[in-house]
């Protein structure tokens, strides 16, 4: 009996260990086998092969070692005289003088967009083309400016520097959840009869994507137009390799933004991080939430998750409309015919009006920092409050001062951020800019039950922004974004309660609380506020 049942427990642990070991074994397959890992692992390589090299040159010949240092001093005066962020000159000034060959193979590979050029034509071309299908009412326009002279200005530059007109005729919609976003989203889906635009940053195989793709794939079946846009970059954990080829198959028209190559040029800054969803030219939404299954709590990754979104019905989907196929027109190098796709096309009754509604994209390719300009202009014309949601609070100086600044001003300005972060560095250094702002007398709370993707402003209860646009500087200033602008609308007064419901789930962040901070952290918060451009 003795002998038996050690028998037995010795064959379990021995099965028990074969299965930790195949599980291992696997894991390190996954891994492997990974497109992060491959890429990674490839461009360090290349790097290291690089570095090693420059390095063995300088140290056979002190005339070699002198022009890099030349090379290296050039690049810093180039940069220096570009016309971009200060805070981002000086982050690749420290290190390529730091560090002259490593600062300088970086700043090659990672601060600067070689995608940018060729993009930057095709899209002149698109917009060219394009120009003589997109101009605003007349009579829209005047309409604002006797509503408000300061909104008018404000939307004149949205118009000007970003090229999207305002729109009456049109209904809005706020979605404090992403929950609740993605039930209407299958309803108006299942309504589309003729076309349907999709761009996401990220896509992600699960409940939330797989019962959208069973309404694309039917109605494929059914004739309407599918076409999806998503960032290989965001995707390049969530979906399989050349996922776009697989949906193609199935009659979708898909196409992957700027693709991940494991080469040394391979480019990361200028993703497409905006998320938009046309259907037949009359509806859209757009806000913080991806296609995965986080957004709508249906997996719990940093507590609950809080994003927020926006319905548009009516004109002002044009806008959305334009900017996807914009997008698309550049990236598959196809030209459209854009007066097939606006929104009387399929809907020639006439449109509920609901305020002022002005969504706009935002591009690393024109030199104008539209989403934070925009901001801006809110921030500063502001008369009494100014309510603001954001995951990741990175910001330059021209946006500390507005904020320090309006607060001083008697302003009632609030910021909510996570209470449980996605990226631990990120929050640290987003919880570094806290003092400054607080001494200001900004107020500031993090959102106690989970992680707050959201990306919202809402003012002094006439004006509203809802979209992609986070306050850090990759969403600034180096990604596609978009957003809508939304002026006395009834999405408006939606999102300042939302905001005051959240306020009240959110711990208030204390000044003390950053003063009593050890050493150690704020040595490491100083280190990450000097590279946070890069970051």
């Amino acid at each position: 009996m003795c002998s038996k049942s050690l028998w037995t427990t010795t064959r379990g642990f021995f099965t028990i260990l074969q299965t930790g070991k195949r599980n291992f074994m696997k894991k390190i397959i996954d891994l492997i086998s990974n497109r992060i890992f491959v890429t990674v692992v490839a461009v360090l390589l290349q790097l290291i092969w690089i570095f090693a090299m420059l390095w063995g040159l300088g140290a056979f010949s002190g005339h070699i070692m002198n022009l890099i240092s030349l090379l290296s001093l050039l690049m810093v005066l180039w940069i220096v005289n570009k016309e971009i962020n200060p805070s981002y000159k000086l982050a690749w000034t420290i290190l390529i003088l730091a560090v002259p060959v490593f600062g300088v193979i970086i700043y090659l590979l990672f601060g600067q967009s070689r995608v940018a050029k060729k993009m930057t034509q095709d899209s002149k071309k698109v917009v060219k083309e394009i120009e003589n299908y997109f101009k605003e009412s007349t009579g829209t326009r005047k309409a604002l400016a006797k509503e408000s002279l300061s909104a008018s200005n404000q939307s004149a530059y949205i118009r000007d520097f970003a090229g999207f007109p305002v729109h009456r005729n049109t209904t809005t919609k706020y979605y404090p959840v992403g929950d609740e976003m993605f039930v209407d989203m299958l309803e108006d889906l299942k309504k589309a009869e003729h076309f349907i635009f999709l761009e996401y940053f990220i896509i992600h195989e699960g409940k939330m994507w797989n019962a959208i793709l069973e309404i694309l794939e039917e109605k494929v079946k059914q004739g309407v137009d599918v076409r999806l846009i998503y960032d290989d970059m965001g995707c390049v954990t969530t979906l399989p390799y050349r996922y776009y080829k697989k949906l193609q198959a199935k009659g979708i028209k898909c196409a992957a933004f700027n693709p991940v190559r494991p080469i040394l040029n391979i480019v990361l800054n200028n993703r497409d991080h905006r998320k938009i969803l046309v259907i037949d030219g009359h509806t859209g939404y757009t806000g913080g939430i991806n296609l995965a299954d986080e957004y709508i709590n249906q997996q719990m990754r940093f507590g609950h998750w809080k994003d927020t979104g926006v319905r548009l019905c009516g004109e002002g989907v044009w806008n959305l409309t334009v900017m996807f196929l914009q997008m698309w027109s550049v990236i598959t190098r196809t030209k459209t015919h854009l007066p097939a796709y606006g929104p009387y096309v399929y809907h020639p009754e006439e449109f509920e009006n609901d305020g002022f509604v002005q969504p706009y994209g935002d591009s690393p390719l024109d030199g104008e920092v539209v989403g934070e300009n925009v901001y801006l202009n809110i921030i500063n014309q502001a008369k009494k409050y100014i309510y603001i949601t954001t995951p990741y609070l990175i910001i330059d100086n021209e946006m500390m001062t507005a904020l320090c600044l309006a607060s001083k001003k008697g302003i009632d300005v609030r910021i909510i951020t996570p209470g449980i972060p996605d990226k631990k560095l990120v929050f640290l250094l987003t919880q570094s800019y806290y003092r400054q702002l607080l001494e200001a007398g900004v107020r500031i709370y993090e959102y106690t039950p989970g992680f707050i993707h959201a990306k919202s402003f809402v003012c002094d209860d006439e004006i509203a922004v809802v979209g992609t646009i986070n306050l850090d500087y990759r969403s600034l200033y180096l990604h596609f974004e978009c957003a809508a602008w939304m002026y006395q609308c009834q999405a408006v007064g939606q999102v300042k309660e939302d905001m005051l419901n959240t306020f009240r789930n959110s711990r208030e962040v204390s000044l003390n609380t950053c003063k009593e901070q050890n050493v150690f952290r704020r040595g490491l918060q100083n280190i990450l506020r000097l590279f946070a451009p890069m970051l």
